[in-house]
């Protein structure tokens, strides 16, 4: 799929966010042209809950937004902080097919007390996560809000998708708040 079209696939999930409030505009950019930090926050295959926690020294918190169940399908649209804080590291969507995880992973996953990451590695659910595509994204207001930054700012995220069992379960919006870009 396009990138764009899976954005806004992922964003149409909540539609009772408007259109330009998470994101003003987005651009793929080639992984290799990722600038720093960003290029390790993003390109790779691990979860975002351990890439997060490493580059802030601290584990993170999620916080849920919004959720819907349609079926085996459960979205939800997040915020993970830094553990202890309200500083708010990442934003995400998450859109799970719950038919690929067990029924104890399924209830953890439901109970949203949790990162995803965490309860696929505790679980010890066999996984591997696929980059889809690299974005560089203009911050709309709502998102603003939950980084404390400037709207209209920049920062990058990315798609990906999580095999479970190898089988394309979850699909994934994943926008770090924005850093200083590396010399």
């Amino acid at each position: 799929m396009n990138p764009h079209d899976e954005l806004k696939s992922l964003l149409d999930l909540f539609p009772d966010t408007g259109p330009d409030t998470l994101i003003r505009r987005a651009e793929h950019v080639p992984s290799t042209l990722t600038p720093e930090p960003y290029k390790r926050l993003l390109v790779h295959n691990h979860h975002m809950t351990v890439t997060m926690e490493d580059y802030h020294g601290a584990p993170v918190a999620v916080r849920v937004l919004d959720r819907r169940l349609d079926g085996e399908v459960y979205s939800r649209k997040i915020l993970l902080l830094k553990e202890g804080t309200d500083q708010v590291v990442q934003f995400g969507i998450v859109r799970f097919d719950l038919s690929y995880v067990t029924q104890p992973v399924r209830d953890e996953i439901l109970a949203a007390q949790t990162p995803l990451g965490r309860i696929l590695i505790q679980h010890n659910v066999l996984r591997h996560i696929d980059l889809g595509a690299v974005l560089r994204i203009q911050i709309g207001p709502e998102l603003a809000e939950y980084f404390r930054c400037e709207p209209d700012a920049w920062t990058y995220g990315r798609l990906a998708t999580i095999f479970c069992n190898l089988q394309p379960a979850v699909d994934l919006l994943e926008i770090p708040a924005p850093l200083p870009i590396e010399e």
